[in-house]
């Protein structure tokens, strides 16, 4: 039996030291360093063995040059599912592992669990250390998908999983949650820094010399972050966050990492009774029907990834009940918030010093476009004064700390999902206008330099 050592691992980024320290030297948290035993001798050789024992040949070979190695477009596996194919880049690639945390009840087995029953073509195994074998089929039962080729098998041990593995050969597999897989090769619970980095490098070998894609599931921490170890995220190759408020029915798939395509795509789904549901135009979804008479509302085109869609900007700017006023925005970084309160200040003369303002994106999304900045100060001083802007204007455009509406990314597009969805007049950069053909375009635009001017145009 080898002899056991005790090493204390920072729970941020995996930084190991022989003695406790409170503060990290390579993350700089404080308090983060947690006790764990390992058998440091015997950890790399049973991982090593355990990638075997699942049928693996590793195949050794000698290092090659650049140009020896012959490089194409990496093949993608359609997962039937437009939403998350964007999200990814295009779909699965062969041989990845690839990491969706989320909140626990969110639907993140519900997202993979109703992927997996669509691709009938390929042999999946659905690996479920947290359910029973019932309750999956229960709700399978609910999703109304059945599929011959969707392989259930309950099992928490890593060496049992691997067999599965060796004996049933799928060609995706799916492991629900991470966080409750343990190896015989750590003396430690399951869900422990040292088990979830183990068992993550053990899957990680197995994905990469077998070429099978791993979906793993994850949960988060209080903080918002993935569970476990901040190796795990490095790890991976991808990192998707499921997103979205329980007492609400949209759900948003957002990519923080990845290897293989963009991080700036996001998916939209809305949760039903029988499942969720792609939201294939998201614009019709997050603006009001009726805005009517509304003050403090100010319609925005933004653009995530190469996804236009219009957002509501919610404004509320009160008289200041207690000393100090508030400054709070949902979905908006606070911070812009009170640079744009103080561009208005500043330039335009709009005393807000001493009043409260709340800021929200309407349909729980988290907005970092600079383009709607101008829909911001918009709905501020639509608050303020009470005044509401006509509903069938649009707006983009970024304010600079001079006045200045600053020019935007992609204005074609912005100005083309105004008009799909039938705004008739659009607000925008003046240098936005140089190069743009806008003899097809029926919807009015108002090119605008400063934010006088904008404000001119809303309200007279």
């Amino acid at each position: 039996m080898a002899k056991e050592k005790i090493v204390y691992v920072c729970s941020e980024c995996g930084q190991e030291s022989p003695k406790w320290v409170g503060k990290c030297p390579a993350c700089g948290a404080w308090n983060s360093y947690k006790e764990q035993v390992v058998r440091k001798e015997t950890a790399p050789a049973r991982s090593m063995a355990l990638v075997e024992s699942a049928g693996v040949n590793r195949d050794k070979r000698r290092p090659l040059t650049l140009e020896e190695i012959e490089a194409g477009d990496e093949p993608r596996i359609d997962m039937l599912d437009g939403e998350l194919n964007r999200v990814l880049g295009g779909g699965l690639v062969p041989g990845s592992l690839v990491l969706i945390g989320g909140e626990p009840g969110i639907g993140k087995s519900t997202l993979v669990l109703q992927t997996v029953l669509r691709m009938s073509g390929r042999r999946v195994l659905y690996v479920s250390g947290e359910e029973s074998a019932r309750q999956l089929k229960l709700r399978a039962d609910r999703l109304s998908h059945t599929s011959g080729n969707c392989l259930i098998a309950c099992e928490t041990s890593l060496e049992q999983i691997f067999v599965h593995i060796k004996n049933t050969r799928p060609d995706l597999v799916i492991i629900d949650s991470i966080q409750t897989i343990s190896t015989e090769a750590v003396d430690s619970s399951p869900g422990s820094l040292t088990q979830v980095r183990e068992c993550s490098a053990a899957i990680l070998r197995f994905a990469k010399e077998s070429h099978t894609p791993v979906i793993l599931i994850g949960h988060i921490n209080k903080e918002g972050s993935i569970a476990g170890p901040k190796v795990l995220e490095h790890i991976v190759d991808t990192v998707l966050q499921f997103e979205g408020d329980q007492h609400y029915m949209y759900r948003i798939l957002r990519s923080i990492k990845n290897r293989f395509g963009s991080t700036a795509e996001l998916g939209i789904y809305e949760m039903r009774q029988d499942g969720l549901r792609q939201v294939e135009n998201p614009s019709e979804l997050l603006l009001s029907q009726d805005l009517e008479g509304m003050s403090g509302v100010a319609i925005a085109s933004a653009i995530e990834g190469i996804r236009p869609f219009l957002i509501e900007v919610q404004a509320l700017v009160s008289s200041a009940v207690y000393g100090n006023p508030q400054r709070s925005a949902t979905g908006f970084d606070t911070r812009r918030m009170n640079m744009l309160l103080a561009v208005l200040e500043k330039r335009v003369g709009f005393k807000l010093a001493q009043k409260d303002v709340f800021l929200n994106i309407a349909g729980g999304l988290r907005v970092s476009d600079p383009a709607i900045d101008l829909a911001v100060i918009s709905s501020i001083l639509s608050s303020n004064m009470d005044v509401a802007i006509e509903p069938q204007v649009c707006m983009a455009g970024e304010v600079g700390l001079s006045g200045e509406i600053r020019p935007v990314n992609r204005i074609e597009q912005r100005i083309g999902e105004a008009e799909k969805l039938g705004f008739s007049r659009f607000i925008l950069p003046k240098y936005n206008l140089q190069g743009l053909d806008t003899r097809r375009l029926k919807i009015e635009l108002v090119p605008v330099l400063k934010v006088e001017e904008a404000f001119r145009t809303l309200f007279g």
